[in-house]
């Protein structure tokens, strides 16, 4: 007889990573949604995998209702621990990253800032530290440093929101045009008579000039193009067509080169500042650190 061969049973397999991440995300978020816009999976995706995990573990993690989801009483115990391990995965992941390339630095911004304030500081840095690859990534909102592959980012963030983060001013508005407008500017009313340039991201900004250093409401009367790239509103002011709420910091270098000027004295505070924020990997590589160093030397 020949030898009798082991019988070994078939380990059971675990639920998939993904959807792991699915249920982890859209209860960090509240949301179907917003965990798709995350993981840039459709909502339905989010929806699938989580439908597939809870037949996996066989109970409900969410409740779903007309108004959305929420957490079911099992979701709402095991997620506090599935949200610390795929924080120390995602940490582990970028320290691999950042061991096998520290040169290679990864910065996300906000697009006006990463036209206006970012992009002319890279010469000085790629002079001084000629081995760096400088990666710039313009988003939104503001990435998850814990799980996203950046090193660094450079927001306006609240001002109840700045622990941990590097400052570097508040953000101060004042409206500024190109120089052959501003005779015709002599008091806060004559904006009625020319175009004001809006931008769609900070809607409130003439609204919240006009209360806090004039105690003016015109918002509803003044009249003007509304732009979603505040670096496109910055160039139709340098050309003359309208007035633009400027914000300190992205319009000063046109303040010094005389294709901007102010208009009147008063300025407003926004509520936020301009800020850095590191990712923990990128708290030890030396690239990083040097690179900010450059920035924040700049004027």
């Amino acid at each position: 007889m020949g030898k009798k061969m082991a019988v070994a049973p078939p380990r059971p397999k675990g639920p998939p990573l993904n959807a792991l991440r699915a249920f982890e995300t859209a209860a960090r978020l509240g949301s179907f949604s917003l965990a798709g816009d995350e993981l840039c999976v459709t909502a339905g995706a989010i929806a699938q995998q989580i439908k597939s995990l809870e037949a996996w573990i066989g109970c409900e993690l969410f409740e779903r209702k007309a108004q959305g989801v929420q957490l079911s009483s099992v979701g709402k115990t095991v997620i506090p621990e599935f949200t610390k391990a795929f924080d120390q995965l995602g940490y582990a992941v970028q320290t691999l990253r950042n061991n096998a390339l520290p040169s290679d630095v990864r910065i996300a911004a906000l697009p006006a800032i990463a036209q206006l304030w970012l992009s002319p500081r890279l010469p000085g840095i790629r002079e001084r530290i000629p081995e760096i690859s400088i990666s710039i990534t313009a988003l939104e909102n503001a990435p998850n440093l814990m799980r996203e592959p950046y090193d660094a980012t450079v927001f306006f963030c609240e001002d109840e929101d700045l622990e941990g983060r590097v400052t570097l001013g508040p953000d101060r508005i004042y409206p500024v045009c190109a120089p052959q407008l501003k005779s015709r500017l002599r008091k806060p009313s004559d904006l009625l008579e020319i175009p004001c340039l809006f931008d769609a991201i900070w809607e409130r900004d003439w609204e919240i000039w006009l209360t806090e250093a004039y105690q003016l409401s015109l918002i509803g009367r003044l009249r003007g193009p509304v732009f979603s790239l505040y670096s496109l509103a910055v160039q139709e002011a340098i050309s003359g067509a309208g007035v633009l709420m400027g914000h300190h910091d992205l319009v000063k270098p046109y303040l010094d080169q005389g294709k901007l000027v102010k208009i009147f004295e008063n300025k407003s505070f926004t509520g936020r500042s301009l800020c850095i924020e590191r990712s923990m990997s990128g708290l030890s590589n030396p690239y990083l650190q040097k690179a900010l160093g450059i920035l924040l030397e700049q004027p």
